[in-house]
């Protein structure tokens, strides 16, 4: 099985995890998503994520966080730029998501980030995603 948006492939089976109330959801595992992971951890959106081999494939395992009321700090996670349609902006232009109650995820010559990060380290770069 051939994917051709493996990001999207990544959201959307954290998005369905997470409607199933599920712990953990494994990915395959890439450098891209890794990144993206580190990043839904340290902004707390996620409870820790470890890369495992399971059957001779490489796999991203997403643990997931629930507050004890069984609610997501994940409510929406919505990909931006897409393969058809690449969504490219400059330092300045990077939206706020939520009015800056949510994060979107950048990847930029220095690296995959936050758009708080790159607006402070004056990048531009691909918008990926947007969570909140």
């Amino acid at each position: 099985m051939s994917l051709t948006d493996p990001v999207a492939d990544f959201l959307t089976r954290v998005r369905n995890a997470i409607n199933a109330r599920h712990q953990k959801v494994d990915v395959p595992l890439s450098k891209l998503k890794v990144e993206i992971a580190r990043i839904l951890k340290d902004e707390g959106y996620i409870a820790n994520f470890k890369s495992t081999e399971e059957e001779g494939r490489k796999v991203l395992r997403v643990y997931l966080k629930y507050s004890p009321d069984n609610s997501s700090p994940i409510s929406q996670l919505k990909r931006i730029s897409r393969p058809g349609c690449r969504v490219y902006v400059g330092h300045s232009e990077i939206p706020r998501v939520l009015g800056g109650l949510g994060i979107n995820i950048l990847t930029t010559p220095k690296g995959v980030m936050t758009g708080r990060q790159a607006r402070k380290e004056k990048l531009g770069g691909e918008v990926l995603c947007e969570v909140y």
